[in-house]
């Protein structure tokens, strides 16, 4: 057992320099656009750029080496692409980032560079740093629907003023899009990939339940199917959408009610934990000191 602490330092410590070492040499992609770049006089990249490329790249090679359940990929792209992450490398990249993690964590705690070594710790730190960017990333991808979904109304106001001005519903899509770029930039990038998947020649019921599936958010799946309904049977488009915003102003009221009314609730937990201690210390504090004045020098005598 003695043994077996520095063996395994000594291991992961040679698999963080080897790493190290892959994610700041140049790859063949970066050599290629270098040369492109020399021939074609383009002014190249910045080197924070390119060291940021070769780090990517590196945990792209450790995630695919790392072996995948098929149905945990499932629900992880998914995932990643509610969070913001659509390109094909994302899962890759994640993977990498997850085993980056345990061995750094096993590191610290198995080598004396911070605390005692100790085999289980760092085992368990292990095991946490491979959960900790899951966690991480269920949380970014909350906060980007939770940002979407505080941007539908604003969005559906601006389709309601473009459809009545006779604007087509593609056409306004893409305005809407464009005037929402600065004040929800995530709901302008999904409106962006609509249009360019209607450029690309899909269908427009196809492209928006494409947008339904890339949020993952309920009132956005909502307007979805309110929008194919209307396409399909020929109705008013602005009547339908109208309808719809004070729909979703309606529930946004009743959300803020119910977080509100949540408060008292939440707040027991800081109140008891938190704050009467501290109110119990100023209180009874001056009348425990003075107790305790009096009765020792009597139990003394």
């Amino acid at each position: 057992m003695t043994l077996l602490i520095p063996v395994l330092a000594f291991t992961f410590v040679a698999l963080l320099v080897a790493a190290g070492a892959m994610a700041f040499s140049p790859g063949a992609a970066a050599v290629i656009e270098r040369r492109l770049g020399e021939i074609t006089g383009a002014p190249a990249r910045g080197r924070e750029r390119a060291t940021l490329d070769r780090a990517v790249e590196t945990l792209r090679r450790i995630g695919q080496a790392v072996p995948k359940s098929p149905s945990e990929m499932g629900k992880l792209q998914q995932r990643l692409v509610h969070a913001g992450y659509r390109r094909h490398e994302a899962v890759a990249v994640f993977f990498g980032i997850r085993v980056g993690c345990g061995l750094l964590l096993f590191t610290l705690l198995s080598t004396p560079a911070l605390v005692r070594p100790n085999v289980p710790a760092a085992l368990g730190a292990a095991a946490l740093g491979y959960l900790l960017p899951n966690i991480l990333l269920g949380r970014m991808a909350k906060r980007r629907q939770h940002r979407i979904r505080l941007s539908l109304p604003d969005a559906l106001d601006l389709l309601v003023v473009s459809v009545e001005a006779g604007l087509g519903l593609d056409q306004a899509i893409q305005r809407v899009g464009g005037e929402l770029a600065f004040a929800h930039p995530e709901l302008s990038e999904e409106l962006r990939l609509i249009n360019l998947e209607l450029r690309a020649g899909k269908p427009r019921t196809e492209a928006l339940h494409n947008l339904a599936a890339r949020t993952g958010v309920d009132d956005l799946a909502s307007l979805v199917a309110i929008l194919v309904q209307t396409d399909k049977f020929g109705t008013s488009v602005a009547q339908s959408l109208r309808v719809h915003s004070d729909t979703l102003r309606t529930k946004r009221r009743q959300r803020a009610e119910e977080a509100a009314a949540k408060t008292g609730a939440k707040m027991v937990f800081p109140l008891v934990f938190c704050i009467f201690p501290a109110i119990w210390v100023v209180t009874l504090g001056p009348a425990i000191i003075a107790i305790v004045r009096v009765l020792i020098p009597m139990a003394q005598r």
